[in-house]
């Protein structure tokens, strides 16, 4: 982390290798796709979704969850207030899990979807599981050299004013 104690330098400061572009680009494009899905197949995958699993007000946590997803996506593939972004994302990954996947495991999913037991939970699991890993990971590491919050943060601890009284280091 940087030494600068400005909200904008902690959010964005990152030491993480430029690689970390590829799992910012993986991350990035299954949220932001996935929420354009929500809207373009809203009983599928948006509100009738949310409708089925049990979640209340459908109609307005479908669409919310899809502008999130579109949103965060955006900024995660941007490198742009990335950490800001995973942490919505981690919330929803973990809702996904604990609503429409922690049945599959415990047999309770079995009436409805023909699916039950550990292996049907890992298959139906994969993407999710995928994506919360991935979103766990850029919060903790940041984007990475090769990101908008690398450049943010680099320019806010160079344009950081010395304390009064002391020269600028050569």
């Amino acid at each position: 982390m940087s030494r600068d104690h400005t909200w904008p330098a902690r959010l964005t400061a990152t030491t993480a290798p430029a690689s970390v572009i590829w799992i910012r680009l993986y991350v990035g494009a299954v949220f932001f796709f996935e929420g354009i899905l929500k809207f373009l197949y809203p009983e599928r995958l948006g509100a009738g979704r949310f409708d089925k699993a049990g979640i209340p007000a459908p109609e307005f946590f479908g669409p919310l969850d899809g502008v999130l997803e579109i949103v965060c996506g955006v900024l995660i593939l941007a490198g742009l207030f990335t950490r800001p972004a995973a942490v919505p994302m981690i919330v929803n990954m973990l809702g996904a899990l604990l609503i429409t996947k922690l049945p599959i495991l415990w047999g309770e999913a079995a009436l409805f979807t023909g699916k039950s037991g550990w292996w049907d939970f890992v298959h139906e699991s994969r993407t999710d599981l995928a994506q919360l890993c991935g979103s766990a990971f850029l919060l903790i590491v940041g984007a990475g050299a090769w990101s908008f919050d690398a450049r943010l943060a680099q320019g806010a601890t160079t344009t950081t004013p010395h304390p009064p009284g002391r020269k600028t280091p050569r």
